[in-house]
């Protein structure tokens, strides 16, 4: 009976703590900007003056003719890619003059090519950038004179520039030869992972915000709900034997906690969603097919403590979000105790974790507005580049000098498009 009582003891005093955190005087917002180290204040630079962007004139086949086919892609968690565009057009980082750049961006929409269910096709990707990268290089002299070097590219794809929903294909595509010497700028964070090549900068995914701020709910409302999740345990379609999705991570959470009255967890997607959230005090953020899903930035914006389980997990703008103090870390391999683990964590550290969560900086610095504000995600990409600067020796080439193999990669991705 003891052990019993124990986590519901635990919800109960949690339960208060989150009601005192919500009723808290406003005067503890003071606590908006993050001290965490070297993290403190830099989600608020500014990133004006610190850099120049040259934003090449594409043929409108590889961005607005793709959005013209299909308005979903501005609605989709890979949106990134287009909002970039938007926001740099008008941008005042943005500079007329190529020779005086210190980035070049290519707007190509690489997820906006999408299949009848909404999901970009993965043959056809690879294919848009090859071709996308060819009329750069032929027709301006900056990509040759680094090989795109000092050229960034938005890959927000599930796996990034490996183009492939599925994580053994991505593996085996690996990165775009072409995008090799470039930066990539993609929602895929994984260390030590062949889709993740050194300097890139780990985005947040695309998540609506005006309709998130729809769902707002009033701030002093307890949170009565421990742990929340709704989404898949299993893809039966795509992983008919089980285990390989998500590597068998949300299987092993609703095997242990579908019973377990802490556990508000169920694969259906409720029209109380957003609210939800904002009753919560913990939200699962479990990795999918790939690591990361919009959960992360939804749970940061509704207060609610994300739970992150995906090992070696690369989150975004990691230099400047202190991710360990507003987070909970659990390894795959622990999502069995998962429950003991939550309940275990000392108040003083779940009060700290709600305070953090309830200042502006980390969830401005999440989203992509339009129109855009200042230290929103366009802010951080810009901040990420700048402090690439000044680009080293070996970014610009010899006369004549070749470092990357236009003929390198699967024999589909070399196909035109």
């Amino acid at each position: 009976m003891g052990r019993e009582r124990r986590p519901w003891a635990a919800a109960a005093v949690l339960l208060v703590v989150s009601c005192v955190a919500a009723a808290a005087p406003p005067q503890q917002h003071k606590h908006a900007r993050i001290s965490a180290g070297d993290a403190a204040g830099v989600l608020d630079d500014n990133p004006v003056g610190k850099l120049k962007v040259f934003v090449y004139e594409m043929p409108r086949k590889y961005n607005q003719m793709l959005l013209a086919k299909d308005s979903r892609c501005l609605h989709h968690m890979f949106a990134a890619e287009i909002f970039m565009h938007q926001f740099l057009l008008a941008s005042a980082v943005r500079t007329l003059d190529p020779e005086e750049a210190d980035w070049f961006y290519t707007p190509v929409y690489t997820t906006c090519d999408l299949t009848p269910q909404g999901f970009p096709l993965p043959f056809r990707a690879p294919r848009i950038m090859r071709s996308a990268i060819k009329y750069v290089a032929t027709t301006w002299p900056y990509w040759n004179r680094t090989e795109g070097a000092n050229h960034f590219f938005l890959t927000p794809h599930d796996f990034g520039a490996c183009f492939h929903y599925q994580e053994e294909r991505a593996m085996e595509r690996g990165i775009l030869p072409l995008l090799r010497r470039a930066t990539l700028v993609q929602t895929f964070g994984q260390r030590n992972h062949v889709c993740l090549q050194d300097g890139s900068i780990t985005i947040p995914p695309y998540a609506n915000p005006h309709k998130m701020q729809a769902h707002l709910i009033n701030p002093g409302t307890p949170r009565s709900i421990f742990v929340y999740f709704r989404g898949l345990f299993y893809d039966m379609g795509n992983d008919p034997e089980g285990g390989y999705y998500a590597r068998g991570a949300r299987a092993s959470v609703w095997e242990n906690f579908k019973d377990n009255p802490l556990f508000d967890i169920s694969t259906e997607h409720p029209s109380t969603y957003y609210e939800d959230m904002q009753r919560a005090i913990f939200c699962l953020c479990p990795l999918g097919w790939a690591p990361w899903s919009p959960r992360l930035v939804e749970a940061v914006v509704f207060g609610c403590i994300p739970v992150i389980i995906a090992d070696d997990i690369v989150l975004p703008f990691a230099d400047a979000i202190p991710w360990e103090e507003i987070s909970v870390f659990v390894a795959e391999r622990d999502v069995p105790r998962l429950d003991s683990i939550l309940t275990s964590i000392p108040l003083e550290d779940i009060l700290r974790k709600q305070r953090l969560l309830a200042g502006a900086s980390v969830k401005q610095a999440l989203l992509f507005h339009q129109p855009a504000r200042p230290g929103d995600a366009f802010d951080q990409v810009l901040n990420g580049l700048a402090r690439k600067l000044p680009h080293g020796k070996g970014v610009f080439l010899k006369p004549g000098e070749k470092v990357l193999d236009w003929d390198a990669g699967l024999e589909s991705d070399l196909k035109p498009w």
